[in-house]
C-alpha cells in the first residue's frame, strides 16, 4: 500500500504514505489498511493526505515511482470538488506593504486558527 500510494505520487515520500498508514488516514474498500497491505486492480482507496481526503480507484499496479502523466493512469479518482465557496480564503497583503504590524499579525493568526 505505501509503495503504491508513493508510486502514483499520493504522497510526497514513501516514508509520509507509511505513515499515513499507521495513523489509520488510509482505507482499502473503507477497510483499514497497513504500510503492508497489498491493492488489486478495482480497489477503493481513501487516503487523507495534507489534510485532504483523496478517493481513488485502483486502474494499474505499479511497484516503482514513474512520472506525473503515467501515474494519473494508474487510478481513476473520485474525489468529490469542493465549492469554491467553501474553501479556505488566502490572506494575501498588497505588495510593497511591509512586515505585518503585530495587530495584522494577530488578526492573520486568529484567520489561520492559530492560538496562543
Amino acid at each position: 500500500m505505501d509503495r503504491w500510494l508513493w508510486a502514483v505520487r499520493l504522497t510526497k515520500t514513501r516514508s509520509d504514505a507509511a505513515q499515513a498508514c499507521r495513523a489509520g488516514h488510509v482505507r482499502v474498500n473503507d477497510k483499514p489498511a497497513k504500510p503492508a497491505t497489498s491493492v488489486k486492480v478495482g480497489d477503493r482507496v481513501r487516503a487523507r493526505v495534507n489534510g485532504v481526503t483523496r478517493i481513488v480507484e485502483v486502474t494499474h499496479i505499479i511497484e516503482k515511482r514513474v512520472g506525473a502523466p503515467i501515474a494519473t493512469r494508474c487510478y481513476i479518482d473520485h474525489t468529490p470538488v469542493v465549492p469554491p465557496e467553501l474553501a479556505v480564503p488566502v490572506a494575501r497583503r498588497p505588495r510593497g506593504a511591509g512586515r505585518p504590524t503585530k495587530r495584522e499579525r494577530r488578526q492573520l493568526d486568529r484567520l489561520r486558527g492559530f492560538t496562543r
